[in-house]
């Protein structure tokens, strides 16, 4: 079973390649995951492919001797940071619509809702 991490990664990956590329994904995932790293030390042992796929991550999250809050705490950041990259390059606007297309129907705050101005 693949866990909700890598779901939420290939989901991401899927849509954001149709945007940057193969090659532009491939490289934003790869320094989302050095920048996550630090902080979660057993995602030393993940992999972004050439392709953007991740390798590793789930046998992560899968290890019995691992507490399994923990386990998945280091995909959480991988994916806090490949968003706060694309936020970064991307700007918050594009960013929040690249994650209403790749999940439809789901509320996304941007930041500007219930700032007290009417349409």
């Amino acid at each position: 079973m693949e866990s909700p991490t890598l779901r939420v990664y290939e989901k991401l990956r899927q849509s954001l390649v149709e945007f940057v590329g193969v090659a532009g994904f491939q490289s934003l995932a790869s320094r989302a995951l050095t920048l996550a790293t630090p902080e979660a030390p057993s995602l030393s042992e993940a992999r972004v492919t050439a392709d953007g796929s991740l390798q590793g991550l789930g046998e992560i999250e899968t290890q019995i001797d691992i507490d399994k809050d923990r386990a998945g705490e280091g995909g959480i950041i991988l994916i806090a940071r490949l968003l706060g990259l694309l936020r970064v390059f991307l700007g918050e606007a594009l960013t929040l619509s690249l994650l209403r297309n790749a999940w439809p129907g789901e509320a996304f705050d941007d930041g500007n809702a219930g700032n007290g101005r009417k349409a």
